[in-house]
């Protein structure tokens, strides 16, 4: 590798692992966006380098793959995968979400396992990162079947977890009602009540701010970032994307803060309610989707408003756009569209939602832009409280949790401000983030030898 240009070490690094990793398109993405931030830190901190840091970074610890048998309502088995990529541990246990989707693999597990090593990193809670799943599809299964196949995947992922070794969350397509058939399970299993999974219920050992976290900290930041400029989420008409955990949550802070939220989506369409999602329409939404399971069109029926089947809301005119939906659902063509219609704020509150054209065009314009590593951290971040609960069996009130979680967010904002900052006073919250992360990280590894 090329150790003094920055591009050339970025493309030579990049070879070495598309190489080993063949076939991976999300995780050569999401290498290649820290890389080419790092290249030039790394080339004037040879340290790093001389260690392998990097490229013991982007290969997991461990990577667990199994065969998941369930039998449905009408008594037809049925066989899932499911996957547990142990990426990093050398600031604290495996930490990260498990998503139940029919479009999940190990690309994505290892390009989510990746980015939360990082995420991770940046909430100065002492965890590490990994990411889960199976390609089981909860959508249209009774409770039934979906409890026969949360008790089949944790019979065989309760061998490689624990409260002290890796502490599996929720992500999409897992809400409090898998955490909960997850954590009967591996009750039944290993004898013991312990805080081996986050998202719980509160009753019985989960924290308030919990689901609401991801949400909540993604317009937090978004709100940090508007303040550098003098400005505020107050009067700005906010687009987002999705319609669980993290978008319905996302709507309430932004109406807390004054803004005007006109879309959500799910993976059939959006609505746009130019009038916008007020509390009480949101109050439906999460009626909808959380019980009876609906989809958002139902939404435009009952208020009347426009839906776009198969479109993703990214051509409406707005000021701040939050895609809290899926990876790569803003393409650089749509990238372009929400910068020619006025948007100046875009903060992820999903995992790489931006493709790499989408990036670069936020990044060239010069906006306020911060990727989901930084601003969908408040989820990962509360799950930290809650494993902190759980260890001395304490529950703090909602009043608690969420000034410590407003506290982090400041903190990562902080981090990415100094790491980001180039002399014109523009800030890199891509650069920023991913030199924070990695710094910490990086000096663990290094402590603790070759591991």
């Amino acid at each position: 590798m090329n150790l003094r240009d920055p591009k050339q070490f970025t493309e030579d690094f990049m070879a070495y692992v598309k190489a080993k990793n063949p076939g991976e398109p999300e995780f050569h993405q999401a290498v290649l966006e820290v890389v080419e931030t790092l290249s030039e830190f790394l080339i004037k901190n040879p340290r790093f380098l001389q260690s392998k840091i990097l490229e013991r970074m982007v290969e997991p610890e461990r990577v667990i793959q199994f065969r998941v048998p369930w039998m449905d309502d009408g008594g037809n088995i049925h066989i899932n995968r499911g996957y547990r990529v142990e990426m990093n541990s050398a600031i604290g246990p495996y930490k990260g979400g498990l998503r139940f989707h029919p479009t999940v693999n190990l690309n994505i597990f290892k390009f989510l396992g990746f980015e939360q090593v990082l995420k991770n990193s940046l909430t100065s809670l002492p965890m590490g990162g990994g990411k889960g799943g199976s390609d089981f599809d909860p959508k249209g299964k009774s409770d039934n079947e979906v409890m026969r196949f949360c008790q089949s995947f944790m019979t065989e992922l309760s061998r490689h977890i624990g409260p002290d070794t890796d502490i599996p969350a929720g992500d999409i397509g897992v809400g409090g009602r898998e955490i909960g058939y997850m954590f009967g399970q591996y009750k039944r299993l290993r004898n013991e009540f312990s805080g081996v999974l986050t998202g719980k219920g509160i009753g019985w050992g989960g924290s308030l701010i919990r689901p609401e976290a991801t949400g909540y900290g993604t317009v937090y930041f978004a709100e940090e970032m508007l303040n550098t400029r003098g400005d505020s989420m107050k009067g700005k008409t906010v687009t987002i994307s999705g319609s669980g955990n993290v978008a319905q949550f996302a709507v309430e802070k932004v109406l807390d803060l004054g803004g005007k939220p006109v879309s959500l989506s799910d993976s059939s369409g959006f609505i746009y309610d130019p009038d916008g999602i007020d509390r009480e329409k949101l109050e439906y939404i999460k009626l909808l989707k959380n019980v009876y399971r609906g989809r958002i069109r139902e939404y435009a029926e009952k208020y009347d408003v426009s839906y776009f089947e198969k479109k993703r809301p990214w051509g409406i005119k707005c000021d701040v756009a939050l895609p809290c939906a899926t990876q790569n659902e803003i393409s650089g063509e749509e990238a372009e569209t929400l910068l020619n219609n006025g948007c100046f704020v875009v903060a992820e509150g999903a995992n790489m939602p931006s493709t790499y054209e989408a990036e670069h065009k936020f990044l060239n314009a010069r906006i306020l832009y911060a990727p989901g590593k930084a601003a969908n951290a408040g989820g990962v971040a509360v799950s930290g409280l809650e494993m902190s609960q759980n260890s001395i069996r304490l529950s703090w009130t909602r009043e608690e949790v969420d000034e410590k979680l407003k506290s982090i967010m400041t903190n990562i904002h902080s981090m990415c401000v100094k790491h980001g900052k180039e002399s014109s006073g523009f800030v890199n919250y891509v650069k920023g983030a991913n030199i924070a992360g990695f710094v910490k990280v990086a000096n663990a590894m290094m402590a603790q030898g070759l591991v």
